[in-house]
């Protein structure tokens, strides 16, 4: 490199390494505004948690339920089951691989729900899969109230005609199992175990509630590439300058 071109590429540094700065620096501050936002979800999906039972939303509700304020909220509801509906969707849970148990609770607010009755492994023979609940009287229902998923899981897609479900997809289970007497709701509930029956089957109570929280390592690491970026073109600076200072007159 000429004497001559070293400023010019110098220059080019400085602003390269200007630019790099400033982009590292809103990179690590948008982490630090997820994170806010993440620890906010994770308040108050806690406090869901803690709280008291409310009524499952009704039909006049659905339009305007959110995941990020409605997901985990505890609910209650009352009705019938529909055994003869039940949908065995595959699970992998603390007990291994196997199934979720999803049965039509008709309530008796007149809409339909999906119930997550809870978990089955696979060795179960099918009689004891698919009857979770006997249907010939009402039920008091508490769980967590969950949003569809559509579609199936990754690469995994739901095949209604095969019977093969990868994923709690409210709208197609109902279409599938013809529920279509009454409302069926956009959502799903995971039951609660009951505490006199911690044993049973379907298990229940098995909902895994955690979100993973890297933002603020995420944004350290941007920081510190910002930190970089800006002591490399500090020391582009202050070498023009030493260079300017040295050179003869």
């Amino acid at each position: 490199m000429t004497a001559s071109s070293r400023p010019r590429a110098r220059a080019v540094l400085v602003v390269a390494a200007a630019l790099a700065c400033a982009a590292f620096v809103a990179l690590g501050s948008w982490q630090m505004k997820r994170l806010a936002w993440k620890e906010a979800l994770i308040a108050r999906v806690q406090a869901h948690l803690h709280a008291a039972p409310v009524d499952a939303p009704g039909p006049a509700r659905w339009g305007a339920l959110v995941r990020e304020t409605d997901e985990y909220l505890r609910v209650r509801l009352r009705g019938r089951y529909r055994p003869e509906a039940a949908t065995p969707v595959r699970a992998v849970t603390a007990l291994g691989g196997g199934y979720w148990v999803l049965v039509p609770l008709q309530t008796t607010q007149g809409f339909v729900v999906l119930v997550n009755r809870g978990f089955v492994a696979p060795e179960m023979q099918p009689s004891q899969r698919d009857v979770a609940a006997d249907d010939a009287h009402e039920e008091e229902v508490a769980g967590l109230l969950r949003f569809s998923e559509p579609g199936g899981a990754f690469l995994q897609r739901n095949d209604a005609a095969a019977e093969r479900w990868t994923s709690r997809d409210v709208q197609a289970i109902g279409v599938a199992r013809g529920l279509t007497g009454a409302p069926l709701a956009p959502y799903f509930v995971d039951a609660e175990a009951e505490p006199d029956l911690p044993d049973a089957w379907p298990r229940a109570g098995l909902t895994v509630v955690h979100f993973r929280n890297d933002h603020l390592a995420y944004a350290a690491t941007w920081f510190v590439m910002a930190t970089g970026a800006a002591a490399a073109m500090a020391l582009a600076i202050a070498d023009g300058r030493r260079r300017r200072k040295c050179a003869p007159v």
